[in-house]
C-alpha cells in the first residue's frame, strides 16, 4: 500500500516537472492553421476582400448558413472564470488557461473538434451569462469548464435554456457520463441491476450532484441513493435544509428525493450494506478508510475519483472487500475520465446541429461507452474504454446525434449509421493531419 502510494507520487511529480518544462518550450499546446489553399495574391481576393463580402451577405440573410460557410459547424468555445480549476481551487482565468488549452488539444485529437480556450475575467453569474450569450455567433457549442459550485448549476441551466446551441459543463456532465458508463458494467460483473442497487455518493459537489441526476435518468431508484457531504448524510430533516433551499436548490432537491431509508449520521453509517460507493470528495489517501469498505455488501464497487490522489488506494479498497475499484487516474485500472465522453458528445452534437444536450442523450452516450467495453470483454480491471481506443469516439458521437434527432432537438437529420460514418471520417482525418505534421517535423517532438 505504501509502495503503491509512493510510486504514484513519484509519477505525479515527474509529470508535473515535464509539463512545466515542455510548456515553456512549446509556448502553448494548440494553434490555428489555414484549411484553404493560398498559392497567390489572387487567392486572398476569394478568401478575404472583395470576395468575402458576398459570403457575409448570404449569412446575414440566413444565419443558419454560418454552419455551412464558416468554421462554426465545427467550433466550440471553452469558457471558464477559473474559480475551480482541477484540484487547485480558485486560481483565476490566467491560471486556468493551460487547462483550457489541454482541453482544446483533446477536443481536436479525439473528436476532430476545433475548440477555442476563452478564460474570462468575469465572475458574477449573470455577467457570465451575458458574456457567453454574446459569443453565440462565434461557436457551434459551448463547453463550460472549471467553474465553482453552485454557480455552475445556474449557468448550465440558464445558458441551456436561453441559447440555441448546445451548452455543456464537463465537470458535471462529462464526469457523470463516464461514471454511469463504468457503473453499468460494474453492475453487470457483480450481478446487480440499477433499480435495486444501493449507491452512496461521498461528496456533494458539481460532479456527484450531476451524476445522481443522471443515474435517475438511467433507471436508478433515488430512494436507494444516499449522498454524504462534509456535514454528514444528506436527508430531508437536516438542520441546514432551509439554507440549502436558498443557496443550493439543486442539492436541496436531491436531499428531499434521495435516502428513502432516512439514514442519518456519517459516511460510516451510509456505507452499511451499500453495494457501490462513488466518491468525488477531497484527495486522499485516507479520506476513505479500509474498515469502512468492510461495511459494504460483498462484491462491493468502489469509485474513488479524487485527483491527484484517490480517497483510498485501490489495493487497500480491494484488501477490504471491494471487487471492482475505479479511480480518476490513468496509472490505475478503470480510469473514470470525462475525456472519454466530451469529444464524442460534441462531435455528435455538432454533426446533428442539436439545440441542446439533454439527459436522455447523455445516458445514450454512457450506454454506448459501456457497450464498447463489454464487446471487448469487461472484467474487474476493464469496465470502461480508455483514451487509446479512439474507435469509441465516433460511436459515442453517433449515439448523441441519433438521440438528438429522436428527441426533436437536431437541426440536421440522419441515421445512426450515417452519423457514425461522418464522425469516423472527421476524427480519422484530423488524427491523420496531426500525425503527418509530427512525422514531417512541423510538430517537433522535443522529448527525444
Amino acid at each position: 500500500m505504501e509502495t503503491e502510494g509512493s510510486e504514484a507520487g513519484e509519477k505525479g511529480a515527474k509529470f508535473s516537472r515535464l509539463a512545466v518544462e515542455y510548456s515553456k518550450k512549446y509556448q502553448g499546446k494548440i494553434q490555428t492553421i489555414p484549411k484553404v489553399p493560398v498559392k497567390s495574391l489572387s487567392d486572398f481576393s476569394i478568401w478575404y476582400t472583395p470576395g468575402v463580402a458576398a459570403v457575409s451577405l448570404e449569412i446575414a440573410k440566413n444565419e443558419d448558413l454560418s454552419y455551412e460557410m464558416t468554421w462554426r459547424w465545427n467550433s466550440v468555445g471553452i469558457i471558464t472564470d477559473g474559480t475551480r480549476v482541477l484540484g487547485l481551487g480558485n486560481i483565476g482565468p490566467y491560471g486556468a488557461m493551460p487547462v483550457m488549452e489541454g482541453k482544446g488539444l483533446i477536443f481536436k485529437y479525439l473528436g476532430g473538434v476545433d475548440a477555442v480556450p476563452v478564460p474570462i475575467n468575469v465572475h458574477d453569474k449573470d455577467e457570465i451569462v451575458k458574456v457567453v450569450k454574446a459569443l453565440e455567433p462565434a461557436f457551434g457549442g459551448i463547453n463550460l469548464e472549471d467553474i465553482e459550485s453552485p454557480k455552475c448549476f445556474y449557468l448550465l441551466e440558464k445558458l441551456s435554456s436561453e441559447m440555441s446551441i448546445p451548452v455543456w459543463h464537463d465537470d458535471q456532465l462529462g464526469t457523470a457520463g463516464a461514471t454511469l458508463a463504468g457503473i453499468l458494467n460494474a453492475l453487470k460483473l457483480t450481478g446487480r441491476t440499477p433499480e435495486k442497487t444501493k449507491v452512496v455518493f461521498f461528496g456533494s459537489g458539481a460532479a456527484n450532484i450531476a451524476t445522481v441526476k443522471l443515474f435517475k435518468a438511467a433507471g436508478f431508484n433515488l430512494k436507494n441513493i444516499i449522498m454524504v457531504d462534509s456535514k454528514g448524510v444528506l436527508h430531508a430533516e437536516r438542520e441546514d435544509m432551509d439554507s440549502l433551499m436558498r443557496n443550493n436548490p439543486w442539492k436541496y432537491e436531491l436531499g428531499l428525493q434521495t435516502n428513502g431509508s432516512n439514514v442519518k449520521g456519517t459516511i460510516v453509517d451510509a456505507l452499511e450494506g451499500a453495494d457501490a460507493l462513488v466518491a468525488a470528495s477531497v484527495p486522499g489517501p485516507g479520506t476513505i478508510k479500509g474498515e469502512w469498505i468492510r461495511k459494504m455488501e460483498k462484491r462491493a464497487i468502489v469509485f474513488a475519483l479524487a485527483n491527484p490522489v484517490p480517497e483510498i488506494w485501490p489495493d487497500e479498497a480491494k484488501k477490504n472487500g471491494a471487487e471492482i475499484v475505479a479511480t480518476g487516474r490513468s496509472d490505475f485500472p478503470n480510469q473514470i475520465n470525462n475525456s472519454m465522453v466530451f469529444p464524442g458528445v460534441f462531435r455528435g452534437a455538432l454533426d446533428s446541429r442539436t439545440r441542446k444536450i439533454n439527459e436522455p442523450m447523455i445516458v445514450e452516450a454512457s450506454m454506448e461507452l459501456a457497450r464498447f467495453a463489454e464487446e471487448k470483454g469487461i472484467n474487474e480491471n476493464y469496465i470502461i474504454p480508455n483514451m487509446t481506443e479512439w474507435e469509441v469516439f465516433p460511436r459515442v458521437a453517433s449515439a448523441i446525434a441519433s438521440k438528438s434527432v429522436e428527441e426533436g432537438l437536431a437541426r440536421k437529420k440522419g441515421t445512426r449509421e450515417e452519423f457514425y460514418l461522418r464522425a469516423k471520417e472527421i476524427i480519422e482525418k484530423n488524427r491523420e493531419i496531426i500525425e503527418k505534421l509530427m512525422n514531417m517535423g512541423y510538430i517537433e517532438d522535443i522529448r527525444r
